[in-house]
């Protein structure tokens, strides 16, 4: 799972196109959307294995696609905060 994670990371640093990724601020909210996307995008895979496996427990599929809803809305008000709204 880790060395999963290190290859969805590079690959979303890698896609971020607004600035170097390297250059970014470990607290910036761009660094953040990126760290969210890979939570999400790792619970999303976990959600679909787990989905899959015969003796799964319920609460425990339950409390993941909770979690990955909860990254999911964190995700969209960090967009919406991030970009800027068009003009009317």
């Amino acid at each position: 799972k880790l060395n999963l994670w290190r290859q969805s990371t590079y690959y979303q640093i890698k896609q971020h196109s607004c600035k170097n990724p390297l250059t970014l601020n470990h607290h910036s909210p761009e660094r953040l959307l990126i760290e969210l996307r890979i939570e999400h995008a790792d619970l999303d895979a976990l959600a679909d294995k787990a989905a899959h496996e015969p003796s799964i427990d319920e609460l425990l599929l339950r409390r993941l696609k909770k979690r990955r809803l909860q990254v999911r809305d964190r995700i969209a008000r960090l967009e919406a905060a991030l970009i800027p709204p068009e003009p009317a």
